[in-house]
């Protein structure tokens, strides 16, 4: 660890790092097999376990895209919503408006705010079970029709 915390004050600038925990535990892991690749009896479990390990706090390449493709779901859906509603959870939940200032912005009550928020969320929730019971049902009938082959 005094190792990698040496290294890292010793770089010019880190202005380049956007995840601080995950560049000091990629640098704690570099510099453990290399020491283990130095040694003259290695055991390789341990070179294996290292250079299999992953950093748990960045999400995957899937995990990342899968991210994406919900968010845009949810864009989609919102954009589905009449519109008043539709400004309401845009301003609140996407840009975090408060409902008083959503209220002064929209000439609307804080009471016709909120009721805009709890009916644009039942949608959006309702919207969102009713794709993912199309998905698994899917999901279902292809697994069905690769049984029968």
């Amino acid at each position: 660890m005094q190792e990698a915390y040496c290294r890292i004050a010793m770089l010019p600038s880190v202005d380049h790092i956007d995840q601080p925990l995950a560049y000091m535990f990629a640098t704690c892991r570099n510099l453990l097999v290399r020491r283990l690749k130095r040694q003259q009896v290695v055991v390789l479990e341990a070179l294996s376990e290292i250079e299999s390990w992953e950093d748990e706090t960045s999400p995957s390449p899937e995990e990342q895209a899968a991210r994406r493709l919900s968010y845009e779901r949810v864009l989609a859906i919102i954009g589905a919503l009449p519109e008043r509603c539709r400004k309401v959870i845009e301003l609140r939940k996407i840009e975090g408006w408060s409902q008083k200032e959503i209220a002064t912005h929209l000439g609307m009550t804080e009471k016709a705010v909120e009721k805009q928020v709890w009916v644009g969320v039942r949608a959006i929730r309702s919207a969102w079970a009713r794709a993912e019971t199309r998905s698994e049902d899917l999901m279902l009938s292809i697994e069905r029709k690769e049984a029968r082959r």
